[in-house]
Formats: C-alpha cells, sequence, structure tokens
C-alpha cells in the first residue's frame, strides 16, 4: 500500500498540486509541438521549401498518433487514479497494465497501417508531385517512431497520476532537446536532408520513449 500513501494527490492540498503539477504538465505538453516546429526550421534552411511542404503533409501522422496515445493515456489514468483513491493498489496495477498493453498494440497497428498505406494517405493529406517524394521519405522514417511517441505520451500521464509531473516532463523534454541537436548534425553536417531530419525526430522519440520505459520499475 506503500505507493498509495505516498502519492501526493492523496493527501496535498489542491493549491499546492497546481502549483506542482501546473508547470511540468504545461512544459511537457509544449514539448510536442517543438518537433515539428524545429524540423521546420532546419529542414527550411538545408533542404528548402518542398521539405517544410513535406513536413506540413505528413503532420496528420503525427496529430493521428497524439490522438491514440490521448485517449489510452488519460483513460488509463484516469482509472489509475480512480482506483488509487478507493485504496485499490491491485486493481491500480491492473489499469496501469491494461493501458500499457492497449498503447503497444496500437503503437504496432498504426505503424503496420500507415507504412502500408503511405502513398494513398500521403496523396489524401494533400502532397503534390512535387512535394510526394519529400513527404514519403520523411513520413516513412517518422511512422517508425509513432509506436515510441504513442507509449511515451500515454506513459507521461500514468506518470503524472502516480504524482511525478517532474519525470513525465524530462520524459518529453529529453527527446525534443535530442530532435533539436541532431537536427543540424544529420542535415547540415551528414547532408542527409530530409531523411535526417526524419531520423533525428525519431531518435529523439526513442530516447523519450527509454525515460519512460525506465519509470516502470520505480
Amino acid at each position: 500500500m506503500n505507493f498509495v500513501t505516498n502519492n501526493p494527490l492523496g493527501y496535498e492540498k489542491i493549491a499546492k498540486l497546481l502549483k506542482s503539477f501546473a508547470i511540468p504538465s504545461i512544459t511537457a505538453t509544449l514539448v510536442g509541438s517543438v518537433y515539428n516546429i524545429v524540423d521546420q526550421i532546419f529542414i527550411g534552411q538545408g533542404v528548402g521549401y518542398l521539405g517544410n511542404a513535406a513536413t506540413n503533409v505528413s503532420y496528420p501522422f503525427s496529430t493521428i498518433c497524439l490522438a491514440i496515445s490521448l485517449l489510452i493515456g488519460i483513460g488509463s489514468a484516469s482509472r489509475f487514479s480512480l482506483d488509487l483513491g478507493n485504496k485499490q493498489p491491485e486493481s491500480a496495477a491492473r489499469a496501469a497494465g491494461n493501458g500499457i498493453s492497449l498503447m503497444v498494440i496500437f503503437g504496432i497497428l498504426y505503424f503496420v497501417i500507415g507504412e502500408s498505406m503511405l502513398a494513398q494517405l500521403l496523396k489524401l493529406f494533400g502532397a503534390t508531385e512535387e512535394v510526394f517524394p519529400y513527404a514519403q521519405q520523411y513520413a516513412g522514417v517518422t511512422l517508425c517512431g509513432m509506436p515510441f511517441l504513442i507509449i511515451t505520451n500515454g506513459m507521461s500521464n500514468l506518470i503524472r497520476a502516480d504524482g511525478n509531473p517532474k519525470y513525465s516532463m524530462l520524459c518529453m523534454v529529453t527527446g525534443a532537446v535530442a530532435n533539436t541537436i541532431l537536427d543540424p548534425i544529420f542535415i547540415f553536417v551528414f547532408h542527409w536532408g530530409i531523411f535526417g531530419a526524419a531520423l533525428a525526430t525519431v531518435l529523439g522519440q526513442i530516447l523519450s520513449f527509454f525515460f519512460a520505459i525506465r519509470y516502470l520499475w520505480r
């Protein structure tokens, strides 16, 4: 029962919780937009306007990914919190486990469907003949990171529900910082173009994923 009584959500005053949870939670949410903004800046300088257009056409993949992670993450975190409040740690553990299992399943399904229907979806999202090769390369790589992104975003909700908003923020910020560092290296030093930007994004997401999964042992 230790982890029930150690969770500040169970005993701290609401005013104090708002202070300690608001800034990390807002920061973690805003960081999700940093990936696209950073990519746009460096791709615009290193690839050109067609590269920027490709990231815009590919952005719906990230939006759908975020929707899936919020659906599972917020739902499982809410159930987790309710069970903790009712002093049912075993049920809370099951809710967290079921949520993480769903994140993995939906992440893999999303990757498989996205890759198998990539060309059709990009055309549906508005890719022109000029933009299509760039968008196909960018989205083809970034889709590899979507399962990791779904798990990380979903886990961040569970971590906050467990009373650790700062660790949740750390998971998201670490990946964004890695992406910001790797983008110029891959684009301007290795001259990998839009592939380099996509690879930097995926590596940042994988790094965040490992930080999130590390929390399971806590």
